[in-house]
């Protein structure tokens, strides 16, 4: 029987020798990322173009440098992006914080739902993405952090703010250094603001086991149309 044959960037990141050999299965899902970062009343970046300073580039190079960091080789889709933010109360959003933003993938949605007096603080330990954001994004609500999700309490308090409203992560907690993902669940549980949530998109649903001691209420759905398919949770507080 012959084998079907699939692009080679679905495969393991040890199957994967040059940024060249991932074109075919980047290439779609880039361009639709892209695409979506020219719609809204905003606009959030466009500066960088092919080459070394396109989002295709430094999503791989990052994927590369730091894969145990970085939960998949392909950008989310825009389906599951609009999925896991659909619960998120934005008139009441004055801080909004994402973990590990990449080049921007969500950072751009959460952009155009945020009000114009909140703030979006992403942060990243891959500096190379951090310099990729400050340097394509613009918009004065955005502050991209070089540092550890496991320092998010310091990191909000250092820019004027009690608690966050609400958290997204696309971390991925399973293959996190030991301890370090028992660290950022606890210090996410410290620092969301009663009734607000822990946003979590995952390929393994072992995450759960990480955020589960810091939060009452934690719902959960799925997301088919995505590469690969994604487990979602969504953790809420209400220490009342």
């Amino acid at each position: 029987m012959e084998q079907e044959s699939r692009p080679i960037a679905c495969q393991a990141a040890a199957d994967l020798p040059t940024p060249a050999t991932l074109e075919p299965c980047l290439e779609p899902v880039l361009n639709a990322t892209r695409a979506n970062q020219l719609n809204g009343k905003r606009r959030h970046g466009l500066r960088a173009g092919r080459g070394r300073n396109s989002p295709k580039w430094q999503f791989l190079r990052g994927f590369l440098k730091h894969p145990v960091m970085v939960g998949s080789v392909i950008p989310s889709s825009r389906i599951l992006i609009d999925k896991m933010l659909k619960p998120v109360d934005w008139s009441a959003t004055k801080l909004f914080v994402e973990y590990g933003p990449g080049v921007g993938t969500f950072t751009r949605p959460i952009l155009e739902r945020l009000a114009k007096d909140a703030k979006l603080i992403a942060i990243d330990t891959n500096s190379d993405f951090i310099d990729y954001l400050n340097g394509d994004i613009d918009d004065d609500r955005f502050i991209a952090i070089h540092g550890s999700a496991a320092d998010v309490e310091t990191i909000i308090a250092s820019h004027g703010f009690d608690h966050a409203d609400f958290i997204l992560s696309g971390l991925p907690f399973s293959t996190l250094p030991p301890g370090v993902g028992h660290e950022i669940g606890a210090a996410t549980g410290r620092a969301i603001r009663d009734g607000g949530a822990f946003l979590v998109y995952q390929f393994s649903p072992k995450v759960r086991d990480f955020i589960a001691p810091h939060f009452e209420r934690i719902d959960r759905g799925f997301e088919w149309a995505n590469v690969p398919p994604a487990t979602l949770f969504w953790a809420w507080r209400d220490r009342s």
